[in-house]
């Protein structure tokens, strides 16, 4: 490994007789894994040897270290410390720091297993209800192990506050209200609270189509993109990525998905599958998307076992997925435009916004955007505002 890392034989040489030589190089051999290499690669190389001398592990064979021995140590070094914290943790001597459990953490870890080994529910689904149960605590402010303050009143203050402009969607207080309810079941056939709290809950009523989908005006579209015109590689790779989620209205697991044999070039043309369906869906793959995508896989793309399209910019090299919201919200922020949210779906609500006013049917976009139902597509019509007041100043003639 040092010899495939260092070109000077002295310096594969030191390295060799350095101490701890088989942690490093199992260390190095992970790291060249998860796809570290290069100059990146023999850069850990050197930190890790002058990690076992600052903190002289050596002389002490698996004693584990906390986070704030390691500070102290690396002080003068600050650099080291991130790769001394995950080497640590993988030869298993670091000390990791006890989490305080919340006084009410063992009721939500019961409501847990009751989930799991009796409801039978996902492992999804229950660690989605505990995190609304301890969102919802925390709302609440509540005080000790026990929930027996917790009243109705209470809950549907907190609910109100959850509902405020700019707060959360009816949907998500419908859903963490659903969830309270099972929770408080739970908690009152064992005693916890009070008797009635769960019946006493009441969701919010979510209205068909109550909500118009907002995203940015085309203009601001071009403005985004033109920002991610750059040689930069991280502009060179959010290019096509961007143009996809406004010009295709692409979901954000569809476009973290694509993989290289999705993409015809000699048809010029490329497939999807969708998030919802898992039904293929085929576009045209216009010359602009296409060079952009071309030029990302020419000039920044890592070589990688991956067949995802677009992957990480740094090692360990895998495909993007989360850190899309990020890609997309950074940019978004950075136009100074007022969105409710700044992720993909904003750019997906563009892309369906300009396809009705170029005069699109609702047919045509919901096949565009891959909806199964009409009623997904049918709540764009209320942001045609144009074209609403076109119907309302018909002239009827003199019927009436």
């Amino acid at each position: 490994m040092f010899a495939e890392v260092f070109d000077s034989p002295v310096t594969v040489a030191r390295h060799r007789e350095g101490p701890m030589v088989r942690e490093r190089l199992a260390f190095l051999t992970h790291l060249a894994s998860q796809g570290h290499f290069g100059s990146g690669l023999e850069k850990k190389a050197r930190y890790l040897l002058a990690i076992v001398q600052t903190l002289r592990l050596a002389s002490r064979p698996r004693q584990a270290m906390t986070l704030n021995k390691v500070k102290r140590r690396i002080a003068n070094r600050r650099c080291l410390f991130p790769l001394a914290v995950q080497w640590l943790r993988f030869m298993g001597r670091l000390k990791e720091p006890c989490v305080p459990l919340t006084p009410w953490a063992k009721k939500i870890k019961a409501f847990a297993d009751y989930m799991e080994h009796e409801a039978e529910l996902s492992p999804a689904t229950v660690y989605s209800r505990c995190s609304q149960v301890r969102v919802f605590f925390g709302q609440l402010r509540v005080q000790g192990g026990s929930l027996h303050a917790i009243t109705p009143h209470r809950i549907d203050t907190a609910f109100q506050k959850m509902l405020t402009p700019g707060g959360y969607s009816r949907k998500t207080v419908q859903t963490a209200a659903d969830t309270l309810r099972a929770f408080f079941r739970f908690a009152e056939a064992r005693g916890w609270c009070r008797k009635g709290v769960a019946g006493s809950i009441r969701a919010p009523r979510v209205f068909t189509q109550a909500l118009l989908p907002l995203g940015p005006s085309w203009d601001d579209v071009r403005r985004l993109l033109a920002m991610a015109g750059g040689d930069r590689p991280g502009d060179i790779r959010a290019r096509p990525i961007l143009m996809l989620f406004a010009i295709y209205g692409l979901r954000r697991g569809e476009v973290s998905r694509l993989r290289l044999e999705d993409l015809d070039w000699e048809r010029e043309e490329f497939r999807v599958v969708s998030s919802k369906s898992g039904q293929v869906r085929t576009y045209p793959l216009t010359r602009t998307v296409g060079g952009a995508i071309l030029r990302y896989l020419r000039e920044v793309r890592p070589r990688s076992p991956h067949r995802e399209v677009f992957l990480t910019l740094d090692p360990p090299f895998r495909p993007v997925s989360t850190s899309l919201w990020e890609l997309v919200g950074k940019r978004l922020r950075a136009l100074n435009v007022s969105l409710p949210h700044y992720g993909p779906h904003a750019l997906r609500h563009a892309c369906a916004t300009r396809m009705l006013a170029t005069g699109l049917s609702l047919k045509e976009i919901g096949d565009q955007l891959g909806h199964l139902h009409p009623d997904s597509t049918r709540i764009y019509a209320k942001v045609d505002l144009v074209g609403l007041r076109q119907v309302a100043d018909f002239d009827m003639g003199g019927v009436l």
